[in-house]
């Protein structure tokens, strides 16, 4: 579910099916009824398990501390669409929306895509109405077959591969891979992460056998020193140091000093975002997130503490898993039943664990609910659960 899609498809009488239809013959008939909005402007393509959000907003912060006027669309939303899909790093208005949806109406489109196919196709169209000067463009799922893989970009960039979608994109590591080595073209630069020795080897023989040149992480490049950012984690730096390495890429000149000054100012909502004092938003929704959740409450308040959870999570993902790598750092967790069609059973998650533990719907909570919680207390999980909780701070 994409909040206020629905709005926009009543509104210019739009159908789209709510499902996942991996392959891209949908796609490209759609884009070109509209005139193949993809076509002409710059992208960066960006794929990977975990890391995306946070790359993006690096390169998004750098090159408009270097004067460019940006172009981001992203998944999922924090508050609706408006947020997925950004120029100059602000949510797109409602008007800007409407001129996509309308042309999109005027095609004749209707029924032809799924829900996030739709989205993709508004965002270029708002991309192509707006013309910035660089697009970061973030695959939704895997790479290879999701709707955003219809472009040329500049550079494409693999942030890190581990098992996660499992039921479309495979069980194995190397399977996974597969898929987002997709994103790379022939004679395109590939900017590849701290990947598992499995899923680089297969990256590379994807990238050999589609003749895209790679620079790997650690090998050709390294972390961009002396930066500190508003991104907590340890891992923060190698999504820096792939967002300067892809910004190279597509012929940018970096300074030192606009380079500093962008990377800092970037930001995630619902990236161990503090909320209120103590308390801390981080969609952690698979195990390899949780393990870096773990890292860096481990680095902010040290070996020894002990947080207070509440958890909410999609039963599609391995939530035995993260519940598991996550109660280590854990004094006490409350399961949250939230409004996704797939959430978790708060009930069924709580006898998972040997920790103190209750549950709560997030009907009815309010912030005055959380100021009177243990702290720290870290609300993580689905980034559905985040998007539906957030608000409750602002």
């Amino acid at each position: 579910m994409i909040p206020k899609l629905d709005f926009y498809q009543k509104k210019h009488e739009l159908t789209s099916a709510d499902e996942i239809r991996p392959g891209l013959d949908a796609m490209e008939e759609a884009l070109e009824k509209l005139g193949h909005p993809e076509r002409g402007p710059r992208f960066i393509h960006i794929a990977g398990t975990n890391g995306k959000g946070s790359t993006v907003a690096f390169m998004e912060a750098i090159a408009r501390a270097h004067g460019l006027q940006t172009g981001s669309f992203t998944s999922p939303a924090i508050t609706d669409l408006h947020d997925q899909i950004r120029l100059d790093g602000r949510p797109i208005t409602e008007k800007e929306a409407d001129a996509a949806f309308a042309e999109m109406r005027k095609a004749g489109i209707s029924g032809l895509l799924t829900d996030f196919e739709l989205l993709t196709a508004a965002a270029f169209l708002i991309f192509k109405n707006h013309q910035p000067d660089l697009i970061f463009l973030e695959a939704g799922m895997g790479g290879r077959f999701d709707s955003t893989n219809v472009v040329v970009p500049e550079a494409s960039v693999i942030t890190s591969i581990a098992l996660d979608h499992t039921g479309f994109l495979g069980n194995s590591i190397k399977e996974i891979a597969w898929h987002k080595a997709g994103i790379l073209k022939r004679g395109v630069p590939g900017i590849i992460g701290q990947l598992p020795e499995e899923g680089l080897d297969e990256v590379k023989r994807c990238a050999q056998e589609t003749g895209a040149p790679l620079r790997i992480y650690g090998r050709d490049f390294q972390e961009v020193t002396g930066i500190t950012t508003r991104l907590s984690g340890a891992h923060q730096a190698i999504n820096l140091a792939l967002a300067a390495e892809a910004l190279k890429a597509t012929g940018l000149v970096l300074d030192e000093h606009l380079l500093r000054k962008g990377a800092e100012n970037a930001f995630v909502p619902g990236r161990f975002e503090e909320v209120l004092p103590g308390v801390y938003l981080d969609g952690a929704h698979n195990p390899a997130a949780a393990e870096a959740l773990v890292r860096t409450i481990r680095e902010r308040f040290g070996n020894e503490t002990q947080v207070n959870l509440m958890i909410g999570i999609l039963a599609r993902k391995d939530f035995r898993q993260v519940i598991r790598i996550l109660e280590p750092v854990a004094a006490s967790v409350t399961f949250v039943d939230f409004a996704d069609a797939d959430a978790a059973p708060a009930v069924m998650l709580a006898k998972l664990t040997t920790l103190p533990v209750s549950t709560v719907s997030i009907t009815g909570l309010d912030k005055g609910f959380f100021e009177t919680q243990a702290k720290p207390l870290i609300i993580t999980g689905s980034l559905s659960l985040i998007s539906s909780i957030r608000p409750l701070f602002l």
